[in-house]
């Protein structure tokens, strides 16, 4: 490269000494000549620059280090929970952007309007559930939503309202759990891991109310709206939340009084995925979006923020 500019450079001046040589006016001819020869020098080191640059690791650097921009930027509008979701891709947006997703943040307080918004395209993508609800949601309501990826898992915890202490639980104490499908059966086996009650043989994640065996302690099972399980807690002995509700609340995961084992199947069943319509499932920007997601960076945040009542997922 500093070759070709050599030759460049030598060819103008050359240029510069016949035309000087030449000339019978010597004033204006030569400061004419000088000035030439300074631009095509100045062009010659710039064009070397700018070669050399676009050559050089700093100037193939992509966004997030690793990830290389969309060829053209998209603009998306995703829905999320406030919490953790939406500060997630919040702390994201710049990193997004980088790699050409400019993102508009809609911030939701229930799990039934991002996912309708979604399949009526009044979002593009949304960030706030697990698979097993995502599932049950496109099958209860005809919908056509997909997941493109994993990116964090919340510890479900069984938090104390009126009562504090699991060992001396009263005779027909309340809980309150989630009334979906999905996050009932998975407070009921938080409940049943804890030893407060015992479930059917092979209910897993399809445990109802009724698949309850034995209930030694007369627990009343409250079925609340998820979103409602923090304003409720006061008004019941214990609750079972998850986990971005109980962080909006103000709950720290050392709040809980019993919590999902991170190691669990748990952790991977209900790993919090981006959701898009089936049209976008296969999109550029929505596997770009889960890249970025994925980034050490994010990864990074999402530990240090949320001290384990959030934990990053591949």
């Amino acid at each position: 490269m500093k070759k070709s500019f050599a030759v460049t450079l030598a060819a103008v001046l050359a240029a510069a000494s016949l035309s000087a040589c030449g000339s019978s006016n010597t004033a204006a001819p030569a400061a004419s000549t000088e000035a030439a020869v300074s631009e095509a020098a100045s062009e010659a080191a710039s064009e070397a620059g700018a070669t050399e640059a676009a050559a050089s690791p700093e100037a193939t650097e992509t966004a997030g280090g690793d990830i290389t921009p969309l060829a053209e930027s998209v603009d998306i509008k995703i829905g999320a929970s406030a919490s953790p979701h939406a500060e997630i891709l919040e702390a994201a947006k710049d990193q997004l952007a980088a790699a050409g997703i400019n993102v508009e943040i809609v911030t939701y307080n229930d799990y039934v309007q991002p996912n309708l918004a979604v399949d009526q395209g009044e979002l593009d993508a949304n960030y706030f559930q697990h698979q097993p609800y995502l599932d049950d949601f496109n099958e209860e309501h005809g919908t056509k939503i997909a997941s493109v990826g994993k990116i964090h898992y919340e510890p479900f915890g069984l938090y104390a309202g009126k009562s504090k202490d699991l060992d001396n639980i009263a005779d027909g104490a309340q809980i309150a759990v989630p009334n979906d499908t999905t996050n009932e059966a998975r407070a009921l086996q938080l409940l049943q891991d804890s030893g407060i009650i015992t479930l059917k043989d092979g209910v897993g994640l399809e445990a109802t109310k009724q698949d309850i065996v034995e209930n030694p302690h007369n627990i009343d099972i409250l079925e609340v709206e998820a979103a409602q399980i923090p304003r409720s807690i006061d008004s019941v002995d214990y609750a079972c939340m998850n986990g971005n509700y109980a962080i909006e609340a103000g709950f720290k995961p050392s709040d809980a009084l019993v919590q999902e084992n991170p190691d669990s199947d748990a952790a991977q069943t209900f790993g919090n995925v981006i959701a898009v319509s089936d049209a976008n499932k296969d999109s550029e920007w929505a596997a770009k979006l889960v890249e970025v997601l994925h980034s050490a960076e994010i990864e990074k945040y999402i530990t240090d923020t949320y001290e384990g009542g959030v934990i990053p997922v591949q």
